[in-house]
């Protein structure tokens, strides 16, 4: 056998620490690994991801001419790359190289180390017979677009777009609401600093509206997503206001002599706005929107009102609009949904919905706020102000029944609430929650502070509010039934007024975006990161970043640091000019092709397309678009479609190994 045609393998097994050799005898594995067919050299190494442990490699590379290696350590997701390019620095072609993943998949899963040690060797005897069959591949580069589509305009998308802009790069920031401004714009103060929500929101709603390299799409959802990494095509529907925006000033005359009132979506239904508004004062883009489900003129045909025709000066009142889709390009997205807030009608038992008096802490920051439907008046239904108030926690949070996580932001919101009855209508105030958890900056020192301001603290789960009295005194309020943990008794609260804390949940329609951008979720809902704690700003999906309370529940520092970091991902891939594209796609042979489409219509990434070549249908893969995920190569009938790097002798050869063992 000549030299340049021998296959030359070395093996190398990580004792990851303790995590690998505490289970596997990596000593035993490592001389087993050497008595296999074209190992040159197998070693064992405390950290072979470390620099010394990669040096290793290089050096054998070069010095034992070695033409494929195989690594045993812990997932390739997270260290394939790192030795991928420790082959290519010694001259390898990185697709020569095999991992195996001794870790997660052996030693992390058994107890008994004489299984695990066998099991190990199983696994890299596997992984030796496959690589003795992998082939160079050629990694190709691919110009990436300068644009970038945020989605989503509340405080991590308005992040995220201003920092990127500000950078001298363009970016289409698509919003489904008429405003930007998100959950944020709503509140009225922000803890621990009680600092006004508005007055730190609106000067960056502004500098959006008014950025030169930011086109902001409001009242527009995205409506199909395609191509890949660097350069992605999007359809964005921009829903007819029926306004004209370039006419429209924003005077708010059409909306004064509107006569038709529905329930405001701002308001959280405490206010009311009129059929053709503009959500609230600092809207932005402050345009009029017509809201055409509840518009007598629209739904009459033209026949009946048509005030807002008249009233406006301006003639920008136009029913003939009808929605646009705008298409866009662009090399990277980021995605900046946000989040909903639980039904709390769906715990009957806490009286939302049933008593006038119970509310979320929601509306309460309406209530609260100066500009909101009470003018900043803390009352009830009947326009009294409440002398006692009690905030429930965890209203769906924590709880096995609903959502087992920590929603987060809850006790700091609830104290801030705590201190705002106290301070403004000097209300008994009662908070039941299961445990403080104020983590952030100053959180525990405004805990201190609102303990001192007064309000009392229950520790305990709370089993229901309802209106039977049992005593005179508490006739014609709500009695708040919980547990005392501490005391270790039942406790009995009169109060007139009930705030619910509810869960931060994903979004209703997060399964619908999922599926738009090719990106995964979490049992949660919210949207999966790459690795939860390395990158918690990049999805599965190369070039669609995350930011903001769509991954998971942040308050509003780690939701602006979030943006900054999904629009650092994001500007990192466009300065770099073009990306690597995969080179483990799929091919075709195009001598057994048939070309009947069954790879076309089973591609989420749209790569292959049948064509008509030399007189024959034939399918063609785009390697631009193609992630090599294999689903062509299964369905395909005829064995024409294959993945390179996944070919049927590579893995046929491990499956033969291994059932051969297993079968002795």
């Amino acid at each position: 056998m000549h030299m340049e045609n021998e296959k030359r393998i070395g093996v190398y097994i990580c004792h990851c620490g303790l995590n690998i050799a505490g289970t596997v005898d990596v000593e035993e594995v490592a001389k087993y690994a050497a008595t296999l067919p074209h190992v040159v050299i197998a070693r064992d190494y405390r950290y072979i991801c470390s620099d010394p442990g990669q040096e290793l490699i290089k050096n054998d590379i070069k010095e034992l001419k070695l033409n494929r290696v195989v690594v045993a350590s812990c997932s390739p997701r997270m260290h394939e790359h790192t030795f991928r390019k420790a082959c290519l620095a010694a001259g390898l072609n990185p697709y020569l190289y095999e991992h195996v993943n001794i870790r997660e998949h052996c030693s992390w899963v058994h107890a008994d180390k004489k299984q695990a040690t066998e099991k190990a060797k199983d696994l890299i005897r596997a992984a030796v017979q496959r690589v003795y069959y992998h082939e160079p591949l050629e990694v190709k580069e691919i110009p990436v677009n300068p644009n970038t589509l945020v989605v989503g305009g509340g405080i991590a998308g308005i992040e995220a777009a201003l920092k990127i802009a500000n950078s001298g790069r363009k970016v289409y920031l698509v919003e489904k609401e008429p405003s930007i401004g998100g959950h944020m714009i709503q509140l009225d103060t922000t803890f621990p600093t009680l600092d006004c929500s508005e007055c730190i929101m609106t000067p960056k709603m502004s500098e959006v509206g008014h950025h030169s390299n930011i086109e902001l799409l409001a009242y527009s959802e995205v409506e199909e997503v395609s191509g890949s990494v660097g350069n992605f095509k999007v359809k964005v529907k921009k829903k007819a206001r029926y306004v004209d925006e370039s006419k429209c000033i924003g005077c708010g005359i059409c909306e004064q002599k509107c006569p038709w009132k529905v329930p405001s979506e701002f308001e959280v239904g405490l206010g009311q706005r009129k059929a053709i508004y503009i959500p609230f004062a600092q809207a932005i883009p402050n345009i009029a929107t017509v809201d055409k489900d509840h518009c007598v003129y629209i739904q009459s045909g033209g026949k009946k009102c048509g005030a807002c025709i008249k009233a406006c000066e301006a003639g920008a009142v136009n029913f003939d609009q009808t929605d646009q889709v705008v298409e866009l390009e662009v090399g990277a997205i980021i995605l900046a949904t946000g989040y909903d807030l639980f039904d709390a009608s769906w715990i009957p038992q806490y009286g939302y919905g049933k008593y006038d008096n119970v509310i979320t802490a929601l509306e309460f920051e309406r209530m609260t706020c100066a500009a909101g439907p009470t003018l900043g008046k803390i009352q009830l239904k009947d326009g009294k102000t409440p002398q006692s108030v009690a905030i429930i926690h965890c209203v769906g949070s924590r709880d096995k029944n609903y959502c087992e996580y920590c929603s987060r932001i809850c006790c700091m919101y609830a104290l801030k609430h705590a201190h705002h009855l106290r301070d403004k209508i000097n209300a008994a105030v009662y908070q039941m929650y299961i445990d403080m958890r104020c983590t952030g900056d100053s959180y525990e020192e405004f805990y201190n502070r609102v303990s001192e301001e007064g309000v009392v603290f229950i520790k305990g789960k709370v089993a229901e509010v309802t209106d039977r009295a049992k005593t005179e005194e508490e006739e014609g309020k709500l009695i708040v039934i919980a547990e005392n943990t501490l005391l270790g008794k039942v406790m009995r609260i009169p109060v007139d007024m009930v705030i619910l804390c509810p869960a931060m949940v994903a979004r209703s329609d997060a399964a619908e975006i999922a599926r738009k951008f090719s990106i995964t979720q979490k049992a949660t809902g919210f949207f999966l990161e790459r690795h939860a704690k390395l990158e918690p700003q990049v999805s599965a999906m190369d070039g669609v970043f995350l930011a903001g309370c769509c991954q998971f529940p942040k308050d509003i520092p780690d939701s602006v640091s979030h943006g900054r970091a999904a629009a650092a991902a994001a500007l990192e891939l466009i300065d770099r000019g073009s990306v690597a594209a995969e080179a483990a796609i799929a091919c075709v042979d195009e001598a057994l092709c048939h070309g009947c489409g069954i790879c076309e219509e089973i591609c989420e990434f749209q790569a292959p397309k049948v064509i008509v070549k030399d007189g024959r249908m034939v399918s063609m893969v785009n390697e631009a678009l193609c992630k090599g995920c294999g689903a062509c190569a299964v369905a395909c009938p005829s064995g024409a479609m294959s993945i390179k790097h996944f070919t049927r002798d590579e893995i046929s050869t491990m499956i033969k190994e291994l059932a051969a063992e297993k079968n002795d």
